[in-house]
């Protein structure tokens, strides 16, 4: 996309025409392939820069701008395989806008123009999620639902009435006796992310491609000519406006959503009046934190005046209302190319192949890699090496390659190929096996000797989740077992990680890219790690983050019993399941005694997990492990606090948020201590909810739900006497 620059007093140059006849071409293929296809090809994020451009030489060249502008434009065409529908009153568009700065520019003209209409009417401001969903018009008569249709250009929309139906959401009648003769109801059809996520699940294991992102899988359903398919759907409709309306007594639209609500309407959850542009801020930056723990996908936040006589005063442009905006979130969704499909070994011997692609910037970070599973996955995703891609990263989530952009592979040069699973470990060369029965995964079965595995191990049982050895991360894991000469390896098997002297690592070197003053040179070289470069007048000494491994190392033999057995990577025991059997045994030796039956008794454990431990214990090098550890010092025991009443005895307590003075597994050993059981989900069995900071969607549960919730206070009443 080119960056010339211009000013509004220039005639536009052939450059500039170019350009902007080459962008009002790709805005129309692209918006036609998004709005009646439903089957982008490119991300919305691509899609807003190619946009703001085109705006900007139209700014910048007012002459340029033709009627059939796709900026004079609302949303997609009409399809020719729904009849056409035209609306009683034109549904908008919102303008977008980017950055906090754009945001409040806005906002600030237009308590300008409210200010300039010298009415004295009080300014408010209605925040609400944006859903990323499909827009719809519902038509009501006499309280009956006669007709529903899609937005289409703003006028004329596709009439899916049959298939809207099917959506259980959505009232045939409305309640109660004071709504309109006729109105009409603005709202956004969406899948829940729960939903949509088992969907793809289900269309993956049929060894179909799984849907782009919910809101193509929403339209997609909403579009198709026979309903029985549309009513499979998990589809779901929130309504945030109203169109056409014959007597209809609001003053706001928040007394709207009152209204829609009383006639028996879904309304959105997620919304706020508030008084200024801290309070929109604040909004923001709430739903920005915890936008992955709503209901579904949002892509930003609008904002609306709230009194309806000051939306009538600002009126519209001829494409958006001048009283509301859309504030965008970064993307989480971006398109780029898959360069190479490899794959990696893990702690257990699993196999997994993952992406490399094209570094891209997503969701604030960038990303260059991400997992495809297994090669089932690959096969149903139909990811070819070359393709296109999208990719996907919600928030903390780890990145997921969705599926090819289908239209662009022709077009790709080298032409893409299949994806071929290896059929030996690629670490230490042993054929590769299946799993168990039901498990599609492939495995390396020779967990104790595999590099690959070892490595894995050893990063884990130093995480925050097990030992906590801050010193010991993954490249330290990897010079440890993997160096650049593996004859020089400190660790052949974990077993020996308490037992290691300074000594020991004083010849590991690892392989480096080579600098000169800082600059890559392309080459590389071997250099110590845990050691520094010695010179002749210089000796050689441990670095000090060496120096803090073996500190660590030290303190990690003191940890408790349940850290233990999360470090011993005991295919599915984790944390949860390890302070179960830390509880109900105290003793590692307990635990290796009980029988397979005690052990799944174990709240929290079951039949899957005590199968798993007493396999684990039958081997003679796992059993190796445990002992050298116990014979360097680890504790292997927990000791009982005889003086903790046992205050929470049958009690299940969850802790949500941030508090102050505990951390999240502070709270928990807290509440295991006394006997209850710290439970990581909200449900009509739990006995007290602990809510802190930032608590999120777990508080709404429980409100909703009317069990009791405490704060930090409460809850320090709670662990002493057992009451709130």
């Amino acid at each position: 996309m080119s960056t010339v620059e211009t000013s509004a007093s220039e005639i536009p140059s052939d450059e500039i025409r170019d350009e902007y006849e080459q962008l009002t071409e790709n805005v129309r293929k692209y918006r036609y392939a998004y709005y009646n296809e439903d089957a982008p090809l490119i991300s919305d994020a691509e899609f807003d820069a190619l946009y703001r451009r085109l705006e900007e030489i139209e700014a910048l060249h007012p002459e340029l701008v033709a009627n059939d502008s796709p900026t004079q434009e609302v949303g997609g065409e009409v399809s020719a395989a729904f009849a056409p529908v035209e609306h009683l009153q034109r549904m908008y568009s919102l303008e977008d806008v980017f950055s906090l700065d754009e945001l409040k520019a806005w906002l600030d003209r237009a308590t300008a123009s409210v200010a300039n209409l010298g009415n004295g009417r009080k300014l408010r401001w209605l925040s609400e999620v944006k859903i990323d969903g499909l827009a719809v018009n519902l038509l009501y008569r006499n309280g009956e639902l006669v007709r529903a249709a899609t937005r289409g250009d703003g006028t004329t929309g596709e009439d899916i009435t049959h298939n809207v139906l099917t959506i259980g959401d959505i009232p045939r009648k409305l309640t109660g006796s004071n709504f309109p003769a006729e109105v009409e109801i603005r709202g956004e059809i969406f899948i829940p992310t729960k939903d949509f996520l088992a969907l793809n699940e289900r269309m993956v294991e049929a060894g179909k491609a799984p849907f782009a992102n919910p809101r193509n899988s929403a339209a997609g359903s909403l579009r198709q000519k026979d309903p029985k398919v549309t009513a499979e759907r998990p589809l779901h409709m929130f309504v945030h406006g109203i169109g056409a309306r014959e007597g209809l007594d609001a003053e706001s639209q928040s007394d709207t959503y009152r209204l829609l609500s009383g006639w028996g309407l879904p309304t959105s959850p997620y919304f706020k009046v508030v008084d200024s542009y801290q309070d929109v801020l604040a909004f923001i930056e709430h739903y920005g934190e915890h936008r992955h723990d709503l209901l579904h996908e949002i892509d930003g936040i609008v904002v609306k005046v709230d009194d309806f006589g000051l939306q009538r005063a600002l009126g519209h442009t001829s494409r958006v209302p001048r009283w509301s905006v859309a504030y965008k979130y970064p993307p989480e969704e971006v398109h780029t190319k898959l360069l190479d499909i490899r794959v990696n070994v893990g702690r257990t011997g699993r196999v997994t192949p993952y992406g490399v692609m094209e570094p891209v910037k997503v969701a604030g970070s960038t990303v260059e890699m991400a997992t495809l599973h297994n090669q089932d996955v690959v096969k149903a995703k139909g990811v070819k090496i070359g393709d296109i891609v999208v990719l996907r990263k919600a928030g903390d989530v780890i990145p997921e390659i969705v599926g090819p952009v289908m239209a662009l592979r022709e077009a790709q040069d080298p032409p893409v190929r299949d994806f071929v699973m290896p059929t030996d470990c690629p670490s230490c060369g042993t054929p590769l096996a299946p799993g168990k029965e039901g498990d599609v995964d492939l495995r390396c079965p020779n967990a104790e000797s595999c590099p690959a595995q070892l490595t894995e191990r050893v990063a884990h049982l130093a995480g925050r989740g097990a030992f906590d050895i801050e010193a010991l991360g993954y490249e330290a894991a990897l010079a440890l077992t993997r160096p650049a000469e593996p004859e020089q390896a400190p660790l052949t098997n974990e077993a020996g990680i308490f037992s290691l002297k300074p000594e020991d690592l004083a010849d590991v070197r690892i392989r480096r890219e080579k600098k000169t003053k800082g600059v890559p040179t392309g080459e590389t070289e071997l250099v110590p790690y845990f050691y520094t470069k010695g010179t002749a007048k210089k000796p050689s000494v441990p670095t000090a983050n060496t120096k803090k491994l073996f500190e660590e190392l030290q303190k990690a033999k003191a940890q408790p019993l349940w850290r233990v057995l999360v470090a011993l990577s005991i295919r599915h025991v984790g944390p949860t399941a390890s302070r179960a059997l830390a509880t109900a045994f105290g003793s590692m030796e307990a635990i290796r005694a009980a029988s397979e039956e005690q052990l799944a008794h174990v709240d929290g454990v079951g039949p899957t997990i005590a199968a798993a431990l007493k396999e684990w214990f039958a081997v003679d090098w796992h059993v190796g492990i445990v002992e050298a550890w116990e014979k360097a010092g680890v504790r292997m025991a927990d000791e009982v606090d005889e003086s903790t009443p046992r205050t929470l005895e049958g009690m299940t307590v969850v802790v949500t948020g941030t508090l102050p003075n505990f951390s999240r597994d502070e709270a928990k050993e807290a509440i295991i201590i006394r006997g209850g059981k710290a439970s990581g989900s909200v449900s009509k069995n739990t006995s007290y909810v602990v809510a802190g900071e930032n608590a999120g969607t777990k508080l709404d549960k429980a409100e909703s739900l009317g069990l009791t919730v405490l704060d930090e206070d409460g809850f320090r009443r709670l662990l002493e006497t057992g009451t709130a």
